[in-house]
């Protein structure tokens, strides 16, 4: 084993490695990966960069505040550690990562463990041949035991003018459904009460492969959304779907929200409601459509929450068009909403579209969007209140539990707090009586 100069002792111990993880979800389930695989070599993982023989740090690039974000952390690890590899989104700029911090030992893009994994070798030279025992069956985990992402399929099809995920991430490819299955049955056997069904296009899964029959517990399956949700519906976990697009095979998902298989809860990002501003966007569907679309889902399933994300100031916009946005938002009535001004990402094609729109009006138009969504959203919970629903409990604090319900994503959504929760604790279900209600989060007690 090696030993570095000026670290007695150092060869009578595991090499660590040292782990910062930034960007979305798909980001995090990456080095979810990652981690796995270095546990599996037997590498240690280091919790501070000066207990650390090497530094991975996983980045975004998303938009450029991101950007900045992650460059300000590898700087910070050449800092304190010396010895960075860097992998991630920004990984596929290679060039701005060298630029800005030319010690970097290797860059990589996303997706990538077996390039991270040959750089580590490279500069800290694995401890023995691997021994799966040294992982559990669900591998490394950087959420909290109850719920855990799962990733189905990476890059995308579609060319967003904003975006320039798909080069980055490359195009779809969706993974073997009996794969998908089995990393699902392995986490729901470790502990996972709810999975989160993660992609960039979750409704396009199988599309690349003409959504062929794969083999789950040696039955046939189709690599295609309907089936898989229907298959991980029988596992006895909570499963929540992000990132769909409102294709029409999603109705045939709406019919397993209302039996009860999977969670009541679509994550759709509608992105704009100006027909004009979405072909800009060379986004699919018409606000028309989408308002259709989601009656008919609520009359399918009266339970379903909605989340979507929405761009305001994108160029070209205007006046009338954001006020067509906003009359969007009264109709639909959403139950979460993320909102962003139009950032330029370099590389997007919208970015040479006329019309950009002054920053002082982005704002302005932002905080009046979510003044709109924050009245919708606090009409919308408030229907709640008196009613009995099942709560999954994230922590407990001061005999307060955090729990969230099935209209609620660990992170971005609202919570429910549950007091007096005796015998409750994280990972726990609870059926539980709504007392009060706000723009965001619920309060209960134990019904």
């Amino acid at each position: 084993m090696a030993s570095r100069k000026g670290r007695p002792g150092a060869a009578a111990r595991e090499p660590k490695v040292g782990f910062v993880s930034l960007g979305c979800p798909k980001a995090l389930v990456d080095a979810e990966s990652i981690l796995t695989q270095l546990r599996a070599e037997g590498y240690g993982i280091a919790p501070t960069y000066e207990g650390a023989d090497l530094v991975v740090v996983n980045t975004c690039g998303f938009i450029d505040a991101a950007v900045e974000e992650s460059l300000e952390a590898i700087g910070e690890a050449l800092a304190a550690n010396g010895k960075v590899i860097v992998t991630g989104c920004l990984g596929a700029k290679g060039d701005i990562v060298r630029e800005a911090h030319p010690r970097v030992l290797a860059v990589t893009g996303p997706h990538a463990t077996p390039e991270v994994m040959a750089a580590v070798h490279a500069h800290l030279p694995r401890p023995h041949d691997p021994f799966t025992d040294l992982v559990p069956p669900q591998g490394i985990r950087l959420t909290p035991r109850h719920y855990a992402y799962l990733k189905i399929s990476e890059g995308c099809n579609h060319r967003c003018s904003f975006c320039i995920i798909p080069s980055l991430r490359g195009d779809l490819v969706s993974r073997p459904v009996g794969e998908v299955m089995r990393e699902a049955e392995n986490l729901v056997r470790a502990g996972v009460k709810e999975l989160l069904v993660i992609s960039q296009d979750t409704s396009a899964y199988g599309v690349d492969v003409r959504y062929r029959t794969g083999f789950w517990g040696g039955k046939p399956l189709r690599t295609r959304m309907t089936e898989l949700c229907g298959a991980l519906g029988g596992l006895g976990a909570w499963v929540r779907l992000h990132y769909v697009y409102p294709y029409p095979h999603v109705d045939e998902v709406i019919e397993l929200m209302a039996a009860g298989r999977i969670l009541p809860y679509l994550d759709v990002p509608f992105q704009h409601a100006s027909p004009r501003i979405l072909r800009l966007m060379k986004r699919p569907a018409a606000s028309e459509r989408n308002l259709e679309r989601i009656r008919a889902w609520r009359a399918a399933c009266p339970d379903l929450a909605i989340r979507s994300t929405f761009i305001v100031g994108f160029p070209g916009e205007t006046d009338a068009e954001f006020e067509e946005l906003l009359a969007f938002l009264l109709e639909a009535r959403l139950d979460r909403v993320g909102c962003f001004a139009y950032s330029p990402v370099e590389g997007a094609k919208a970015n040479a579209l006329p019309g950009a729109v002054p920053e002082p009006v982005k704002q302005e138009r932002l905080a009046r969007f979510m003044a709109v969504q924050a009245a919708v959203s606090r009409e919308r919970l408030a229907g709640k209140v008196g009613r009995e629903i099942e709560v999954l409990v994230d922590r407990v604090e001061g005999g307060v539990a955090l729990a969230r319900s099935a209209a609620d994503a660990p992170e971005i959504d609202g919570v429910v707090r549950v007091k007096g929760a005796r015998g409750l604790a994280a990972g726990s279900f609870a059926r539980v009586r709504v007392r009060a209600s706000d723009e965001h989060d619920l309060e209960a007690e134990l019904a």
